[in-house]
């Protein structure tokens, strides 16, 4: 059984019953030549600290994995961040400058696995990129640069600065009463990081906004009808995780979730909210 220690921010498990959390990975080059499968500490640590799981992250390369075994290895998944965007073709559209990278790779593992882990209960908690894949994963589209639009701020990356101002808390989102993000928060206004280009032109029938920038820009969503946890959000919650005051409740209720389905022998969950 998980227990908080408030002092330390950690969560001391049985390491025999602690949840496996599977964390999806970047496709990147090691000194611009060595080809690598990597996903960044802050996840891993958000993991541990914070969730209580155990992280193990898996190639997002649809010719080294299967949806069906990932499914069997992992309680949980994360879909993190990544500088390459959804290929705009999984969602009908033509892809253009604007759009920026890709990494079809990523689409073909990540697109199917949320699709049968959100329709199995399997808990799952998207990030930015993740955020985008299960928008697109249940038939929403997305706007190239949100930025270009009238009326909507710069949400990306800050250029300038060290890592702790560039991860820097910089707008409200507004949460839906009765959402599972106000039931998880205990608010329905909070302050986070924002570090994305993209973001929802049109959501898919089952994505339901939870979430919108000041600026109305969607920042939180969950999937309709979902058995489990099936929560994804526009900002980087990874970031200080163990002592921001929306991330930690976020990460601990999906380790809640991911320890449920291990408990549980992978029956489906009631959804959070």
């Amino acid at each position: 059984m998980a227990k908080l220690l408030p002092a330390a921010s950690v969560y001391y498990v049985d390491l025999m019953t602690r949840p496996i959390v599977g964390i999806i990975s970047n496709a990147y080059l090691i000194n611009d030549q060595y080809p690598a499968h990597a996903c960044g500490s802050m996840n891993t640590d958000a993991v541990v600290q914070v969730s209580g799981a155990m992280p193990l992250a898996f190639p997002a390369d649809p010719e080294v994995v299967t949806i069906p075994e990932l499914l069997d290895a992992f309680d949980g998944f994360l879909f993190t961040g990544g500088r390459p965007n959804v290929h705009p073709e999984e969602y009908g559209e033509e892809p253009t400058e604007a759009h920026g990278t890709f990494d079809r790779n990523r689409d073909r593992v990540a697109l199917p696995l949320i699709r049968a882990a959100v329709e199995r209960g399997q808990p799952i908690l998207g990030i930015c990129r993740g955020f985008q894949e299960v928008a697109v994963a249940f038939g929403s589209t997305l706007h190239p640069e949100i930025r270009e639009l009238p009326g909507r701020m710069n949400h990306r990356m800050p250029p300038d600065g060290t890592l702790e101002e560039k991860f820097a808390l910089r707008h409200d989102v507004i949460l839906a009463p009765g959402s599972p993000y106000a039931h998880v928060f205990g608010t329905e206004r909070v302050r986070t990081n924002t570090l994305h280009g993209q973001g929802i032109k049109v959501a898919g029938p089952r994505v339901r906004i939870d979430g919108w920038a000041e600026d109305d820009t969607p920042e939180a969503i969950s999937i309709d009808g979902a058995p489990g946890f099936a929560m994804a959000v526009q900002w980087h919650p990874e970031a200080n995780a163990a002592e921001d005051p929306v991330s930690r409740p976020l990460f601990a209720a999906f380790g809640e979730a991911c320890r449920a389905w291990r408990a549980s022998g992978g029956q489906p969950l009631r959804a959070v909210g």
